[in-house]
């Protein structure tokens, strides 16, 4: 079998000290953030995404390995294993060319090569193999195989039987498939054309009626959309190749005699082995491999919008007041204090049908005063601008009444209303209306978007292309690699952290995150990192992983508030000794640290990238890593699609950036696109090379369609549809 190590060391550019160290992180069970921030010098400072692209080559050989040990069991098992095959399965990398291997000799149903050999005409096909001679009668060769008894009544079935067998034969041939597969990547194209009844029928798969494109070159985003449109019967894809260099290839490789009766057998044996038993099954098997590749990129894509968004600034621990608007129903208005604790909540009716204003602005104002609310959230769902408007009027009254009015906030609230239906938040809040949970969530989202949107499966969010339309279970595994990737990345306040977002710290699983909170409803706040140790089903284990990604405020030690592992304290210990000052001391003075060589501290269980991680930190202790707060401000005429004009200059919040452009909110109920072609005045090549999910933007209206609720913006000096 192959030396994984190796091929890991080689792929990844590794020592093989490093590859070994990694290989034995793995083994002891430690998870990717804990790696990439606590064992830098272990695993050669390799960051995050590399260590999981690691993991996950490393997972892939080792299910390889194990699928190599049945294959040659089950080849061995019917004494067909030779050296040669034995060696080629051993050494091979990929699961396409394993399986292309096995092929031959894996179990198959009923097929008309089966059926042949059940006639004795493997014989037969043998004999034609091994002719030199290529005029000989093969009618003449066959008639000896004419049985009535097997069902073979003349020389043309036999032949035709053999043909069968021989061509079976070839199309497994793994050499053969991987040069037509090879082939069909490099020179097919994909076609998609409307099926019947659609031709003139208006859908959103217009742009894929009479559409093309290389297979080596098809954007993922118009493979998945044509896919889709296949899936829903609008579409019809097809591989279009020239087969003719693959028949001479065919030809070249099985034909050993010259012109004549025997060649020409050949030739139609091969035709009919490409057209019958080769064409489609690898068609499917590009097909396959592109949808998997166009799986990545989008997955790749919701990966990095939901890390943005995961990571958007944080308004901070502030008052605020959140507001699910509404019609009928009325807008859910509830207070939360600084750390997201419930307060109050009450129901107004400033919209129609109600249109009580007056009513609804004494709530609203009392609220604010009682609570010192700084921010205000409303949700941007049904009623929003409406909303929006009848808050400024509150904000006005407000006007020397307080001393700093509360500051506005359009929230996205996409998947709120699973939060709110959801056990979680029911568990939270069993007395409140799920409408009321949803005002809770759009308020907390604006404290602290991570530490809310946690709760939420990421795919309800709202910041993926074709999510449904991808491989499932690799999207949840991607998406929450990226939660706990982002939870981790940024550190949880331990006392204030809710389950969900404990669960996603490494070393705690949903379990033991419930015990923690069980623990502080029964005792009280944890004082130290320490006493973790106390709390049922959390050992040694999980303490080194999660340790220094908790943080507890107003700790006695001050290091439990910083991003220091508690394996490193007594490395803080020697440099505060050697500073004659105390651990608040260096926090408060952090300029005594340059003063320190850091090769002094230096030794066998803290390497020198710890080291200057530590100072790092002490430098900067308990620094939140996000983005400085922000907001977009709608325009106040703009409030649906029909509101717009051609030309309108507005200002948006990018939710979704996709591989053909960027989505931005502008406050109309329905994110307008920015294609790739308007990002900017020169070329883009990536989108995310120039926006990413929560920047605030401007954009200009290039066109919007309200039936199709479609929006075109540019975010151009100039742009060229207005010229």
């Amino acid at each position: 079998m192959v030396d994984i190590p190796k091929i890991l060391q080689d792929e990844f550019h590794l020592s093989t000290i490093h590859t070994k160290n990694i290989l034995q992180l793995l083994h002891e069970k430690a998870t990717v953030p804990f790696m990439a921030r606590y064992r830098k010098d272990m695993t050669g400072n390799m960051d995050e995404v590399v260590l999981r692209e690691f993991c996950d080559r490393f997972s892939y050989l080792v299910h390889l390995e194990e699928r190599k040990v049945t294959v040659l069991k089950t080849i061995q098992e019917l004494n067909k294993l030779t050296p040669e095959l034995k060696s080629r399965i051993e050494n091979c990398l990929s699961n396409v060319e394993l399986e292309d291997l096995y092929l031959p000799y894996k179990p198959k149903r009923r097929t008309r090569a089966t059926a042949a050999r059940k006639k004795g005409l493997q014989a037969l096909a043998d004999e034609i193999k091994s002719l030199l001679d290529p005029a000989i009668d093969l009618g003449l060769l066959a008639k000896k195989y004419v049985s009535f008894e097997r069902s073979v009544f003349d020389e043309k079935e036999a032949l035709v039987g053999a043909s069968d067998i021989l061509a079976e034969e070839v199309s497994e041939r793994s050499e053969h498939r991987d040069f037509i597969r090879k082939y069909f990547f490099e020179n097919g194209k994909f076609q998609s054309r409307p099926r019947v009844g659609f031709a003139d029928k208006k859908t959103k798969f217009e742009m894929y009626y009479n559409y093309e494109s290389k297979v080596s070159s098809i954007p993922s985003h118009n493979l998945l959309a044509i896919l889709r449109g296949e899936n829903e019967g609008v579409l019809a894809m097809q591989l279009v190749v020239d087969r003719d260099p693959i028949l001479h290839y065919l030809t070249r490789c099985e034909v050993h005699v010259g012109p004549g009766p025997v060649s020409d057998y050949f030739k139609a044996m091969l035709e009919d082995c490409y057209e019958r038993l080769m064409r489609v099954s690898l068609t499917a098997d590009v097909r396959v491999e592109c949808k998997e590749a166009a799986d990545d990129v989008a997955i790749k894509t919701f990966e990095k919008n939901l890390k943005q968004l995961l990571l958007s600034a944080p308004a901070g621990q502030r008052p605020v007041l959140g507001i699910d608007p509404g019609f009928v129903s009325g807008c859910k208005v509830v207070a939360l204090d600084g750390t997201g604790k419930f307060l109050e909540y009450n129901t107004i009716f400033p919209n129609p049908p109600q249109n009580d204003i007056a009513g609804a602005a004494k709530i609203v104002a009392q609220m604010c005063l009682k609570y010192k609310i700084e921010l205000m959230a409303i949700g941007n769902g049904t009623a929003s601008r409406e909303t929006e408007s009848f808050v400024n009027t509150v904000l006005d009254s407000l006007g020397g009444k307080i001393e700093t009015l509360p500051i506005k906030v359009i929230v996205n609230e996409s998947g709120a209303s699973i939060y709110s239906a959801s056990p979680a938040a029911a568990q939270e809040f069993p007395d409140k209306d799920v409408t009321v949970r949803g005002a809770i969530s759009i308020a907390r989202r604006l404290q602290d978007p991570l530490a809310e949107l946690v709760k939420i499966d990421p795919k309800s969010i709202g910041v993926g292309q074709y999510q449904h339309d991808v491989d499932q279970k690799k999207l949840k595994i991607k998406l929450e690699e990226v939660v706990e990737s982002c939870v981790n990345f940024v550190g949880v306040e331990l006392n204030l952290a809710s389950g969900e977002l404990l669960s996603y710290v490494c070393g705690i699983n949903s379990r033991v995150a419930r015990e923690i909170v069980n623990f502080r409803n029964e005792f009280g706040a944890l004082a130290s990192r320490k006493d973790l140790l106390k709390i049922p089903n959390f050992g040694q284990k999980s303490f080194e992983q999660a340790a220094g990604f908790l943080r507890i405020r107003d700790a006695a030690d001050p290091l439990d508030n910083t991003a220091i592992h508690p394996e490193s304290y007594p490395v803080v210990e020697r440099m505060c000794h050697d500073l004659d000052v105390s651990q608040d001391g260096i926090i408060k003075h952090p300029e005594l640290l340059n003063r320190l060589r850091i090769s002094d501290y230096v030794d066998d269980k803290t390497g020198i990238l710890a080291v200057q991680d530590i100072i790092s930190e002490l430098k900067k202790p308990s620094r939140d890593p996000r983005e400085k707060f922000k907001y977009a401000s709608f325009h106040e005429d703009v409030r649906e699609i029909k509101d717009l004009k051609p030309g309108m200059k507005l200002e948006g919040t990018v939710t979704n950036v996709a591989n053909f452009g960027a989505f931005v909110d502008i406050g109309v109920h329905q994110d307008g696109l920015v294609h790739i072609s308007q990002i900017a005045d020169k070329y883009v090549k990536d989108p995310s090379d120039f926006l990413k999910v929560g920047d605030v933007v401007k954009v200009t209206v290039l066109d919007f369609d309200v039936e199709l609720k479609r929006i075109s913006l540019s975010m151009k000096k100039n742009p060229a549809a207005l010229k």
